[in-house]
């Protein structure tokens, strides 16, 4: 590879020296036949012109003038100074020729315009003119000069001359050589300042492109494989365990993580989490993959498995293992859901679906280690008829959007709201995102829901004052696509909303689902306008470095902690901290579950930007919510309308 670079960087420098040398061989030859202009000039001057009298040319020579000339010509000829030496009179005509050629011939183009006052000087050969006869000579300078004479210093005619051009090339030829070692040394340490470059620049990429390689498929917080590369083993170790053993897929969550988050700190969760994704890796058998798919969420792929259940409880085992952070003594409990492939399905997805469900029993039962079985399906079945109702719920306009306002704590203003969605079910009468959302994540018709939510929210939008945004939440998978961008900036263009009126709320779970994917989304958005609001800030493992570098606009305090920050100390100083930490960024920072007038002054205190809750205002429908803001809103402290903040808890759309 480094010769290549190496050779590739060397045409182009010697391109450039082919180039100058032909451009400083040009300059020379310009250069020699300038010095022979003016050897013929100083030979004019001093030698010629003072043997006229004055008398133009075509009259002829006198006797006097004729011998001086031909004792010059004896001299400078002899002496193979000068190769010939004519006199022209001002039309052209040869009348002193030290060789007797010249005559009755055409006059020369040259000489007429040296007849007219101009010097004319160029290379040529002897006897290379159409004129001329014999064998041509060697090289020359052929210069027409005009010649002045006579006590008024009037022109009588034209000095011709050929001069030698060796001499003179002599002397060009080595201030050219000397040009030539230079310019090889230029060119040289160019060559080597480029290849230094290039060497550096490769180098940098490479390990640029290794970075953006490593990230697309591994965690960057425990070094595991990410979900993409966990699918794509998945799908390898499907279509290999076709005998017995099989494969084996296996969804691993920590029980009461959260609780680890909220005692210690996320910075302290995620040491533990690295921790663990070290003993799972470590324990795991060569071939087999332990990965990271999100959060507190591991996936385990066991090739050629002959007991299965006994693995994954060795791994099991592993996690419970007393684990010391900061000083403390942790242990945590996990639960594990795993399918056999190809018994339990011959389709990816639809195992991980199933693992996730042998998970959940495995987490309600405090099994430990539970194996998909069909009748775990009742476990979820009055959901499986929902999503099929929930496709026809979107194409039927049965669903509404409600939006809550966010107000600003500086003068109570409304600066946006957020788009809430909700299902009028004609048997279940109205639903809240926490019934039938994380259904709808579990399949692509998360992407038709988030369209439509898009189109709906940036349509009401128009009935809102200019100055009022509007917030869509967006679910992890949602910005696992690279294809969401697109989808977004295209329902901008199809409402004719600014961009800038847009806000997409993701979570810090969803940002982790798929990093790089997540961060490339959130970079095409941004540079189109659209803002970014991290929801539920505080409750997820997202490292501080990993934000920072992302284009994010606003945080808005998770409702836990805002919820009790003045009966629990532990979550005001968190509070204090996000509104520091977001401010430090210069971010928007939003206290959300605002329920009490002393919450409220409490966020105003420690200077939050906004607050958003049921104090505030209820989430409404687009009508009600036009004539709110003309009314100024209600009353804080109106009833929550039968919902409970539980209910209203998963807004994610």
């Amino acid at each position: 590879m480094f010769a290549s670079y190496a050779a590739i960087g060397l045409i182009p420098v010697l391109a450039l020296g082919v180039v100058l040398a032909g451009s400083y061989r040009s300059v020379a030859r310009e250069r020699g036949v300038a010095e022979g202009r003016s050897e013929a000039l100083v030979i004019a001057q001093t030698a010629v012109e003072p043997i006229l009298d004055g008398r133009p040319l075509s009259d002829g020579l006198s006797t006097h003038e004729r011998s001086d000339l031909m004792r010059l010509v004896a001299r400078s000829v002899g002496q193979h100074d000068v190769l010939r030496l004519r006199l022209r009179d001002l039309s052209g005509n040869v009348v002193f020729s030290d060789d007797g050629s010249g005559f009755n011939e055409k006059p020369e183009d040259e000489a007429l315009d040296a007849a007219h006052g101009a010097t004319v000087a160029r290379l040529t050969r002897l006897n290379s003119d159409a004129n001329d006869t014999g064998p041509a000579g060697p090289e020359t300078v052929e210069v027409y000069i005009p010649l002045v004479a006579g006590a008024q210093s009037h022109r009588v005619g034209v000095l011709e001359i050929y001069l030698p051009y060796a001499p003179i090339s002599a002397d060009v030829t080595a201030d050219i050589h000397n040009l030539y070692r230079d310019l090889v040394m230029a060119l040289a340490l160019l060559y080597v300042a480029l290849l230094a470059i290039t060497v550096s620049v490769s180098r940098g990429l490479r390990r640029h492109a290794a970075w953006n390689a490593f990230v697309a498929e591994y965690d960057t917080l425990t070094g595991l494989p990410n979900r993409t590369l966990f699918l794509r083993r998945a799908e390898s170790a499907l279509q290999a365990g076709t005998g017995d053993p099989s494969a084996v897929i296996a969804i691993v969550d920590l029980d009461r993580f959260k609780e680890v988050n909220d005692t210690l700190g996320h910075h302290n969760g995620d040491r533990l989490l690295t921790e663990l994704a070290q003993r799972l890796d470590a324990e795991s058998r060569p071939g087999d993959t332990v990965a990271r798919l999100g959060g507190d969420e591991f996936g385990i792929i066991l090739n050629n498995a002959v007991d299965a259940e006994r693995s994954l409880r060795r791994l099991r085992d592993v996690i419970v293992l007393k684990t010391t952070v900061s000083g403390l003594p942790l242990s945590v409990e996990a639960s594990v859901g795993y399918v056999v492939g190809p018994e339990d399905g011959d389709n990816v997805d639809d195992l991980l679906q199933r693992a996730e469900i042998a998970m959940y029993v495995a987490k309600a039962n405090h099994a430990g280690v539970v194996r998909y079985e069909p009748n775990q399906n009742q476990y979820d079945a009055a959901n499986l008829g929902l999503v099929a109702e929930l496709r026809e719920a979107i194409d039927s306009g049965a669903l509404v959007l409600h939006y809550q306002p966010k107000t600003k704590l500086g003068d109570g203003r409304v600066g946006a709201v957020e788009a809430l969605v909700r299902w009028n079910h004609p048997t279940h009468g109205l639903l809240y995102p926490g019934r039938f959302l994380p259904l709808a994540e579990q399949t692509d018709l998360i992407f038709d829901l988030t369209d439509w939510v898009l189109d709906k929210a940036l349509n009401d939008l128009h009935l809102l004052p200019p100055e009022i945004c509007v917030a869509v939440n967006v679910s992890a998978r949602s910005l696992s696509s690279a294809a969401f961008a697109g989808s977004v900036i295209e329902a901008l263009e199809r409402s004719g909303v600014p961009a800038h009126r847009l806000t997409l709320e993701v979570t810090e779970t969803a940002l982790l689902t798929d990093p790089a994917c997540a961060a490339a989304v959130l970079r095409a958005l941004d540079a189109r306008g659209v803002r970014i609001s991290i929801d539920d800030f505080g409750s997820g493992q997202t490292s501080l470095g990993y934000l920072s570098s992302l284009p994010i606009h606003e945080l808005k305090i998770d409702r836990s902690f805002v919820f009790d920050m003045l009966d629990d100390p532990g979550h005001a100083a968190i509070v204090r901290s996000i509104v520091d930490l977001g401010h430090n960024l210069s971010l928007r920072v939003v206290g959300e579950g605002v329920e009490t007038s002393s919450v409220l002054d409490g966020l105003r205190s420690v200077g939050c930007d906004e607050a958003q809750g049921f104090l505030l205002a209820r989430p409404m429908p687009a009508d009600q919510l036009v004539s709110w803001l003309t009314n100024q809103g209600p009353s804080p402290g109106s009833e929550w309308n039968g919902a409970s903040p539980k209910d209203l808890t998963p807004d994610r759309v």
